[in-house]
């Protein structure tokens, strides 16, 4: 038996999984916490790229292009705030966002 899935629940997850992310962003005090919402937030991205390619032009695969090309800046990004994270918390032994208001000017 072969089940056909429409584009319709592809993007209500994604919508779905977008919106956790940008509660968890705004909500989070920890700076892990939040890389890791943004994080969910580029995966919400890709998988509506990926549908979005799969059901208007299946043969071009320009989502998927999208999608890999995404991933690789995503890890570039977490890349980079992890060790922004690991250079602030040697400053102020904390990694919470409010302790990161001091380090202005």
């Amino acid at each position: 038996m072969h089940i056909q899935v429409g584009l319709l629940p592809f993007m209500g997850l994604a919508a779905a999984l977008f919106s956790l992310g940008l509660y968890g962003a705004v909500s989070k005090k920890s700076a892990v916490m939040v890389l890791m919402s943004l994080e969910i937030m580029a995966v919400a991205v890709n998988l509506n790229m990926v549908a979005l390619s799969r059901f208007t032009t299946p043969a071009a695969m320009t989502g998927q292009f999208f999608s890999v090309f995404t991933m690789v800046v995503s890890a570039a990004e977490i890349g980079l705030g992890l060790a922004l994270i690991l250079a602030i918390y040697r400053r102020s032994k904390s990694i919470e966002l409010s302790t990161m208001e001091r380090l202005k000017g």
